[in-house]
């Protein structure tokens, strides 16, 4: 087996969407990437308003009622509101209890605005998830070494317990 295709010793960084491992050392284009996602996120935010315009603009032609028309922007405001909150939680920290994030999916979907906007603002200044992958994968390489450096060295001369 040649070199090149060995996996190296120790933890690997885990991949972050659109940057791969490259927010481990900041290469191939990531500034510009970051750029372009935050760009990407606020015009998808302002596409998703329009629509969403749209469709308030049909329940005003449809007459429904003033009391229904308040009641869906209080919806999608509460639902964006919330979304960019766990969104922006989500980058620092793993969820705590999986299947209460899974039960938040359908609310973070009617508040996708929200979500977009999270990921947008956090783009200008890192990855989303950096921090926390770094963090992650700094004391993963931190417990590897020790762990090296316990078992380096010729095995004869360690020091052997009293038993």
């Amino acid at each position: 087996m040649s070199d090149e295709n060995r996996t190296p010793a120790g933890p690997q960084p885990e991949a972050i969407r659109f940057f791969g491992t490259s927010w481990v050392d900041h290469t191939d284009g990531y500034a510009l990437r970051r750029a372009g996602l935050a760009a990407g996120a606020l015009l998808a935010a302002a596409a998703g308003g329009f629509l969403l315009r749209f469709g308030y603009q049909g329940l005003v032609i449809a007459e429904v009622g003033g009391l229904l028309n308040t009641l869906v922007i209080v919806m999608f405001s509460v639902c964006s509101a919330i979304a960019f909150r766990k969104t922006w939680e989500g980058f620092g920290r793993r969820p705590a209890d999986q299947a209460r994030e899974d039960s938040l999916r359908s609310l973070k979907a009617i508040g996708f605005i929200g979500g977009l906007l999270a990921y947008a603002v956090r783009c200008l200044t890192e990855a989303p998830g950096e921090k926390l992958r770094r963090t992650e994968y700094e004391e993963a390489v931190a417990r590897f070494d020790k762990r090296r450096a316990r078992t380096a060295g010729n095995p004869s001369s360690r020091k052997r317990k009293n038993k």
